[in-house]
């Protein structure tokens, strides 16, 4: 039997909603009304700042309002994320996951400032971009079969530059290293930037970082590359083989890119926003510069992006606790 003290709180809770209602709606039907604020939480130049511009530019116009890229990296992404996470629910600050900031990460760390999950709202998948596993030009081996066999002679001799220690770059070297029986010398850097830097300087082996920003260095023969981390070979690297082709399935499928808004933030938002992107994503030009930095499309919905959040970090829990990676 319900009590006189329960159906009083639930009449209430029902009558506060009821008032919220129209003013929610009201807000989605008026959204939106001022720029739009796009947070990448990593700096500029690289994959994810790439993908996000090409999004944000085209959104803009569908949308009616511009959305403007601002970018917050550190710490892996992770000031970023939560620098979104922190952000009023109201539409107007939104931001880019990626599997280091909503896989490895929640994974690596064990004291992150944002919950990969609760705080924040998936609005859709947006691409997937493949990672490639490159040699510098020094390095005696034309092949993968050919840089293990390498390593296996002299474990610990070759050396492989990351943008930090618990990054996505080191969990999967630390990944590969499991699989392929092979120790490589960890270098961490403070970001992308550099380790390429040193990678192109012949001061490093080997590094794996995202297709767009290395294919440059491989297309002026700075840098050799001997694998891909995607689904299938990238139309851009014809010749260079997948890491399941190499008999390597564990390293898994790539990374991706997808858009996120901070928890609370009104399902009739999440929804414009969805398909504000969507048709942008549906165009010519877009699927055309897609093309040409070797993406595929992972347009979906927000409860789609929600399990492949999910899967990711329930994937690199099991990479961390292998290598023993576990940061504070």
């Amino acid at each position: 039997m319900i009590s006189r003290r329960c159906l009083v709180a639930a009449l209430a809770a029902s009558s506060v909603a009821a008032l919220h209602a129209p003013t929610a709606m009201a807000q989605a039907n008026d959204y939106p009304n001022r720029p739009i604020k796009l947070i990448v939480p990593f700096a500029a130049g690289g994959s994810t700042d790439m993908v996000a511009r090409l999004l944000a530019d085209k959104m803009g116009a569908v949308l009616g309002k511009a959305v403007v890229v601002d970018n917050k990296g550190g710490a892996g992404g992770s000031l970023g994320a939560d620098a979104i996470a922190k952000s009023a629910p109201d539409g107007y600050t939104i931001g880019m996951a990626t599997v280091s900031t909503h896989g490895a990460n929640p994974a690596i760390y064990a004291k992150l400032p944002y919950d990969a999950v609760k705080d924040f709202a998936p609005i859709t998948n947006v691409m997937a971009v493949p990672s490639v596993f490159v040699v510098h030009t020094s390095v005696p081996a034309k092949s993968m079969k050919e840089f293990i066999a390498l390593a296996k002679a002299s474990p610990g001799k070759y050396t492989f530059a990351s943008p930090g220690t618990g990054s996505l770059g080191h969990a999967n070297i630390e990944n590969f290293m499991d699989l392929a029986d092979i120790k490589l010398l960890h270098i961490p850097y403070k970001g992308a930037g550099q380790a390429i830097n040193d990678a192109l300087a012949g001061q490093v082996d080997s590094m794996t970082d995202n297709l767009p920003s290395t294919l440059p260095h491989i297309k002026s023969g700075k840098l050799r590359p001997l694998a891909v981390l995607a689904l299938k070979r990238s139309p851009v690297l014809p010749d260079v083989p997948t890491y399941t082709e190499l008999g390597y399935p564990g390293m898994g499928d790539g990374g991706w890119f997808g858009l996120v808004a901070p928890a609370g933030t009104p399902k009739a938002i999440i929804d414009k926003l969805n398909a504000a992107a969507h048709k942008v994503m549906a165009s010519a030009d877009y699927i055309e510069r897609m093309n040409a930095i070797s993406g595929e499309s992972m347009a979906n919905t927000p409860a789609q992006f929600a399990k492949q959040i999910d899967a990711a970090i329930a994937r690199y829990q099991g990479v961390a606790k292998k290598a023993n990676i576990r940061l504070d």
